[in-house]
Protein backbone atom coordinates (compact mmCIF):
# COMPACT_ATOMS: atom_id res chain seq x y z
CA UNK A 1 0.00 0.00 0.00
CA UNK A 2 1.13 3.25 -0.58
CA UNK A 3 0.33 6.92 0.29
CA UNK A 4 -1.17 8.39 -3.22
CA UNK A 5 -3.10 4.76 -4.02
CA UNK A 6 -6.27 6.80 -3.39
CA UNK A 7 -5.33 8.91 -6.51
CA UNK A 8 -7.07 7.00 -9.55
CA UNK A 9 -10.23 8.06 -7.21
CA UNK A 10 -9.77 11.21 -8.16
CA UNK A 11 -11.07 12.91 -11.55
CA UNK A 12 -7.96 13.86 -12.81
CA UNK A 13 -6.44 10.96 -12.43
CA UNK A 14 -8.83 7.45 -13.08
CA UNK A 15 -6.92 4.88 -15.23
CA UNK A 16 -3.19 6.46 -14.71
CA UNK A 17 -1.46 3.74 -12.71
CA UNK A 18 2.04 4.87 -13.67
CA UNK A 19 1.33 8.56 -12.13
CA UNK A 20 0.41 6.58 -9.07
CA UNK A 21 3.80 4.51 -8.51
CA UNK A 22 5.79 7.59 -9.38
CA UNK A 23 3.81 9.83 -6.48
CA UNK A 24 4.20 6.60 -3.69
CA UNK A 25 7.77 6.03 -4.55
CA UNK A 26 8.33 10.49 -4.13
CA UNK A 27 6.50 10.29 -1.24
CA UNK A 28 8.71 6.67 0.23
CA UNK A 29 11.83 9.19 -0.76
CA UNK A 30 10.98 12.84 0.01
CA UNK A 31 8.38 13.05 2.71
CA UNK A 32 8.11 9.50 5.13
CA UNK A 33 11.34 10.41 6.14
CA UNK A 34 11.12 13.79 7.22
CA UNK A 35 8.27 12.99 9.50
CA UNK A 36 9.59 13.82 12.57
CA UNK A 37 10.62 17.62 10.89
CA UNK A 38 7.05 17.68 9.22
CA UNK A 39 5.18 17.15 12.87
CA UNK A 40 3.52 19.95 14.21
CA UNK A 41 5.42 22.15 11.33
CA UNK A 42 4.06 25.28 9.40
CA UNK A 43 4.29 24.02 6.18
CA UNK A 44 4.21 26.04 1.94
CA UNK A 45 4.36 24.42 -0.59
CA UNK A 46 5.38 26.10 -3.57
CA UNK A 47 3.75 26.01 -6.93
CA UNK A 48 1.46 23.50 -5.25
CA UNK A 49 -0.53 21.80 -8.35
CA UNK A 50 -3.52 19.85 -7.44
CA UNK A 51 -2.59 20.21 -3.99
CA UNK A 52 -1.09 16.62 -3.91
CA UNK A 53 1.89 17.62 -2.02
CA UNK A 54 -0.31 19.87 -0.11
CA UNK A 55 -2.32 16.94 1.17
CA UNK A 56 0.60 14.74 1.73
CA UNK A 57 2.22 16.88 4.30
CA UNK A 58 -0.94 17.65 6.09
CA UNK A 59 -1.40 13.84 6.73
CA UNK A 60 2.23 13.84 7.81
CA UNK A 61 1.23 15.49 10.96
CA UNK A 62 1.66 19.31 9.61
CA UNK A 63 -0.06 21.90 12.11
CA UNK A 64 -0.98 23.65 9.18
CA UNK A 65 -0.39 23.79 5.52
CA UNK A 66 -0.16 26.70 2.89
CA UNK A 67 0.24 25.52 -1.11
CA UNK A 68 0.49 28.11 -3.67
CA UNK A 69 -0.53 27.76 -6.95
CA UNK A 70 -1.05 30.08 -10.06
CA UNK A 71 -3.66 27.84 -12.33
CA UNK A 72 -7.24 28.43 -10.61
CA UNK A 73 -8.37 24.92 -11.94
CA UNK A 74 -5.84 22.80 -10.93
CA UNK A 75 -6.92 24.89 -6.84
CA UNK A 76 -10.53 24.68 -7.69
CA UNK A 77 -9.32 20.41 -8.08
CA UNK A 78 -7.98 19.94 -4.40
CA UNK A 79 -11.94 19.52 -3.25
CA UNK A 80 -11.81 16.45 -4.96
CA UNK A 81 -8.94 14.70 -2.73
CA UNK A 82 -10.54 13.11 0.54
CA UNK A 83 -11.93 15.20 3.48
CA UNK A 84 -10.28 13.27 6.42
CA UNK A 85 -9.62 15.25 9.03
CA UNK A 86 -5.80 16.47 8.39
CA UNK A 87 -7.11 18.13 5.42
CA UNK A 88 -8.82 20.48 7.11
CA UNK A 89 -5.50 21.99 8.28
CA UNK A 90 -4.29 22.46 4.76
CA UNK A 91 -5.59 25.41 1.86
CA UNK A 92 -4.00 26.52 -1.09
CA UNK A 93 -4.21 30.24 -2.79
CA UNK A 94 -4.23 30.88 -6.59
CA UNK A 95 -1.54 33.26 -7.24
CA UNK A 96 2.05 33.53 -8.73
CA UNK A 97 4.71 32.19 -6.80
CA UNK A 98 6.46 34.90 -6.50
CA UNK A 99 3.98 37.14 -6.09
CA UNK A 100 2.18 34.70 -3.20
CA UNK A 101 5.18 34.60 -1.28
CA UNK A 102 5.99 38.28 -1.55
CA UNK A 103 1.84 38.68 0.24
CA UNK A 104 3.29 36.35 2.67
CA UNK A 105 6.02 38.61 4.10
CA UNK A 106 4.54 41.70 4.15
CA UNK A 107 1.99 39.74 5.93
CA UNK A 108 4.38 38.36 8.33
CA UNK A 109 4.31 35.08 7.63
CA UNK A 110 6.49 32.39 8.63
CA UNK A 111 6.74 28.75 7.89
CA UNK A 112 9.23 25.98 9.56
CA UNK A 113 9.59 24.01 5.90
CA UNK A 114 8.91 24.96 2.70
CA UNK A 115 8.59 22.60 -0.39
CA UNK A 116 10.00 23.53 -3.80
CA UNK A 117 8.56 20.37 -5.20
CA UNK A 118 8.75 20.41 -9.01
CA UNK A 119 9.04 24.41 -9.93
CA UNK A 120 12.81 24.97 -9.15
CA UNK A 121 13.31 24.33 -12.85
CA UNK A 122 10.44 25.93 -14.64
CA UNK A 123 11.48 29.45 -13.17
CA UNK A 124 14.65 32.09 -14.36
CA UNK A 125 14.90 34.17 -10.80
CA UNK A 126 16.19 31.29 -8.76
CA UNK A 127 18.22 33.34 -6.79
CA UNK A 128 14.62 35.80 -6.04
CA UNK A 129 12.88 32.55 -5.48
CA UNK A 130 15.60 31.87 -2.25
CA UNK A 131 16.04 35.18 -1.30
CA UNK A 132 12.05 35.37 -0.92
CA UNK A 133 12.03 31.67 0.85
CA UNK A 134 14.57 32.82 3.18
CA UNK A 135 12.60 35.84 4.41
CA UNK A 136 10.01 33.66 5.43
CA UNK A 137 12.68 32.34 7.53
CA UNK A 138 12.36 27.89 7.46
CA UNK A 139 13.85 25.58 9.72
CA UNK A 140 14.06 23.67 6.42
CA UNK A 141 13.84 23.62 2.44
CA UNK A 142 12.93 20.74 0.39
CA UNK A 143 14.11 21.06 -3.28
CA UNK A 144 13.12 18.47 -5.36
CA UNK A 145 13.99 19.33 -9.14
CA UNK A 146 16.03 18.59 -12.33
CA UNK A 147 19.56 19.50 -12.39
CA UNK A 148 21.80 20.14 -15.39
CA UNK A 149 24.62 17.14 -14.91
CA UNK A 150 27.44 19.84 -16.33
CA UNK A 151 30.93 20.66 -14.54
CA UNK A 152 30.66 24.07 -12.61
CA UNK A 153 27.61 26.55 -11.03
CA UNK A 154 25.89 26.72 -14.52
CA UNK A 155 22.18 27.32 -15.31
CA UNK A 156 20.91 25.91 -18.78
CA UNK A 157 18.04 27.83 -20.71
CA UNK A 158 15.61 26.06 -22.32
CA UNK A 159 12.17 27.24 -23.72
CA UNK A 160 9.59 25.57 -22.53
CA UNK A 161 5.49 25.56 -23.68
CA UNK A 162 3.01 27.72 -21.19
CA UNK A 163 -0.24 25.27 -22.17
CA UNK A 164 0.81 22.09 -20.19
CA UNK A 165 -0.27 22.11 -16.84
CA UNK A 166 3.30 20.75 -15.53
CA UNK A 167 5.48 23.67 -17.38
CA UNK A 168 5.77 27.22 -16.45
CA UNK A 169 2.74 29.55 -16.43
CA UNK A 170 2.61 32.41 -19.35
CA UNK A 171 4.19 35.28 -17.98
CA UNK A 172 1.91 37.65 -20.07
CA UNK A 173 -1.30 36.99 -22.35
CA UNK A 174 -1.01 34.92 -25.44
CA UNK A 175 2.53 34.14 -24.58
CA UNK A 176 3.20 30.38 -25.60
CA UNK A 177 6.71 29.64 -24.88
CA UNK A 178 8.72 31.00 -21.66
CA UNK A 179 12.16 30.94 -20.71
CA UNK A 180 13.28 28.69 -18.36
CA UNK A 181 16.64 27.67 -16.28
CA UNK A 182 17.87 24.31 -14.61
CA UNK A 183 20.76 24.68 -12.57
CA UNK A 184 23.40 22.19 -12.53
CA UNK A 185 24.08 20.22 -9.25
CA UNK A 186 26.91 23.02 -8.13
CA UNK A 187 24.78 25.84 -9.19
CA UNK A 188 22.25 24.53 -6.33
CA UNK A 189 24.75 24.40 -3.84
CA UNK A 190 26.49 27.60 -4.50
CA UNK A 191 22.67 29.29 -4.27
CA UNK A 192 22.67 27.60 -1.28
CA UNK A 193 26.30 28.61 0.07
CA UNK A 194 25.59 32.52 -0.52
CA UNK A 195 22.52 32.26 1.30
CA UNK A 196 23.41 30.88 4.47
CA UNK A 197 21.96 27.43 3.50
CA UNK A 198 23.74 23.65 4.16
CA UNK A 199 22.39 21.46 1.32
CA UNK A 200 22.04 17.95 2.04
CA UNK A 201 21.62 15.18 -1.37
CA UNK A 202 19.11 12.55 -0.68
CA UNK A 203 20.38 9.59 -1.73
CA UNK A 204 18.09 8.28 -4.36
CA UNK A 205 19.84 5.24 -4.53
CA UNK A 206 18.50 3.36 -1.49
CA UNK A 207 15.37 2.96 -3.46
CA UNK A 208 15.35 -0.57 -4.15
CA UNK A 209 15.86 -1.26 -7.65
CA UNK A 210 13.04 -3.27 -8.52
CA UNK A 211 10.83 0.39 -7.69
CA UNK A 212 12.96 2.54 -9.87
CA UNK A 213 11.05 2.32 -13.21
CA UNK A 214 8.24 5.00 -12.31
CA UNK A 215 11.52 7.11 -11.34
CA UNK A 216 13.82 6.45 -13.75
CA UNK A 217 14.92 10.15 -14.14
CA UNK A 218 16.35 10.11 -10.75
CA UNK A 219 19.17 7.81 -12.20
CA UNK A 220 20.01 9.53 -15.52
CA UNK A 221 23.60 9.70 -16.28
CA UNK A 222 23.55 12.03 -18.78
CA UNK A 223 22.02 15.71 -19.27
CA UNK A 224 20.13 16.27 -16.67
CA UNK A 225 18.87 14.52 -13.66
CA UNK A 226 16.19 14.43 -11.64
CA UNK A 227 17.34 14.98 -7.60
CA UNK A 228 16.37 16.08 -3.89
CA UNK A 229 18.33 18.07 -1.86
CA UNK A 230 17.72 19.79 2.10
CA UNK A 231 18.43 22.80 2.87
CA UNK A 232 18.90 24.52 6.56
CA UNK A 233 20.26 27.34 7.54
CA UNK A 234 23.74 27.40 9.13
Amino acid sequence: MGFFDFLPDLPRYEGQAGPVERMNCRHDMIIAPLADEIAGARVLDLAAHDGRWTFAFACAGASEVVGIEGRAGLVQSYADFPAVDHKSRSSLRCDDVFDGMEKAIAAGEQYDVIAVLGILYHVMDHMRLFRLIRQLKPKLVIVDSEFAIRNGPVIQLVRERTDKDLNAIAQFPGQERTLIGIPSFPAMEAMADVLGFSCEWIDWTRLPVQRRKPVNDYFRLENKRRATCLLRPV
